[in-house]
């Protein structure tokens, strides 16, 4: 999992891509956990937490772009 400092460094479409991979990640690990096979289910939480902090420095970086 990035830091929000590292994520703060990537440019627009590498922020776009670190978004997928998160998401993607987050299906299997909720396909996983439904099917009983998931070994750590905290990890859905730091993925989720993940997407929210790649989406909040893309919002930061479109807003800085705007003023």
């Amino acid at each position: 999992m990035k830091k929000a400092t590292e994520l703060r460094e990537l440019s627009a479409d590498e922020l776009k891509q670190e978004e997928a991979n998160l998401k993607k990640e987050l299906f299997n690990l909720q396909f996983r956990k439904v099917t009983g096979e998931i070994e750590n289910p905290m990890r859905i939480r730091q993925v989720r937490k993940g997407i929210a902090r790649v989406l909040t420095i893309m919002n930061e970086k479109s807003r800085s772009k705007a003023e």
